[in-house]
């Protein structure tokens, strides 16, 4: 039966443990798994730009042995009308998987609906599950487990803090969302993060207080305050998060050991201070090169279930 990752609560916990663990060796050994796709192919559709989701995922296919297609909204009948369900089952005929960055949540779902293919969230405007995937292979690299772990999101309540809700709490995390009021992240993915938590001993927790959230943080994670999409609040926004920037002096009242991630792009000067991003707790370039090897896994698990 053909699987998907769009949204990370639909998953059971020890199974995105699972992904992580793969991650791992995937990072380690990249060698053991270069044939491990041979002729598998993955369209990629992107109604938005991107560069670490583009290239980790057309890396990722080329090192497991297979290929990916780069198919931009100008590429597909889908920009000029085509029902999701027609693009999903044509897709279906010609490729192994579909991979897409999208606009809309329902976008993503309907591809999913229609395809007899894996379906791959490469970013919504409701969640952004591989990058959390990243995220949490970060944290587990560097201080052993996700399980307990501290982390604190400042910034806008946007798909990152909601992926980041979703994946900390079914691995076991202690999550944080610092916003400015009416920016919260949606009471929905709030909810069902509590759900999860509940079962695997984390924690959710949402305020508007930098003092009450920072402390005591393992992480600290920022965004843009302005997703794309969104260039007209731009003004707007950064008046609404003054006071939430990482600066040197707010990452200072987290945990000595704390680190420092960022999905990227960064807006040095705005959401972080430069001497926090390319400080040395910052950890947004391992970050980054972990959205290669989860994604790997992710790729493995959905399409060679019996991959280790």
């Amino acid at each position: 039966m053909k699987r998907d990752y769009i949204n990370e609560n639909d998953w059971p916990s020890a199974e995105i443990e699972g992904v992580l663990d793969l991650a791992d060796r995937v990072k380690r050994d990249p060698k053991n798994y270069r044939s491990a796709l041979p002729g598998r192919t993955l369209a990629m559709i992107f109604e938005k730009s991107s560069t670490r989701t583009r290239v980790s995922f057309e890396a990722g296919m080329f090192q497991l042995g297979g290929g990916a297609l780069f198919l931009s909204s100008r590429d597909l009948q889908l920009g000029r009308g085509e029902p999701i369900s027609d693009t999903a089952r044509v897709l279906s005929r010609y490729v192994d998987a579909i991979m897409a960055r999208v606009y809309g949540q329902e976008t993503v779902e309907g591809l999913a609906r229609h395809a007899s293919i894996p379906v791959i969230n490469g970013l919504s405007d409701l969640l952004h599950p591989c990058q959390a995937l990243a995220d949490f292979q970060t944290v587990r690299e560097r201080f052993g487990t996700a399980k307990g772990f501290p982390l604190c999101y400042v910034g806008d309540g946007n798909n990152v803090a909601h992926s980041l809700l979703l994946t900390g709490a079914k691995l076991g995390a202690r999550v944080t969302v610092v916003t400015p009021a009416g920016f919260e992240p949606k009471t929905e993915i709030v909810r069902a993060a509590e759900s999860a938590a509940a079962r695997t001993g984390g924690s959710v927790r949402v305020t508007t207080s930098v003092e009450e959230g920072v402390p005591g943080a393992r992480a600290v994670y920022t965004d843009v305050w302005a997703s794309m999409g969104q260039e007209e609040e731009a003004a707007a926004r950064t008046r609404a998060f003054r006071g939430y920037e990482v600066s040197a002096r707010l990452f200072a009242m987290a945990a000595s050991d704390a680190i420092f991630l960022h999905c990227l792009p960064a807006h040095r000067g705005e959401e972080v201070e430069a001497s926090v991003i390319d400080g040395p707790a910052s950890a947004v370039f391992d970050q980054a090169e972990n959205r290669l090897h989860a994604q790997k896994a992710l790729l493995l698990t959905l399409l060679a279930p019996g991959a280790r």
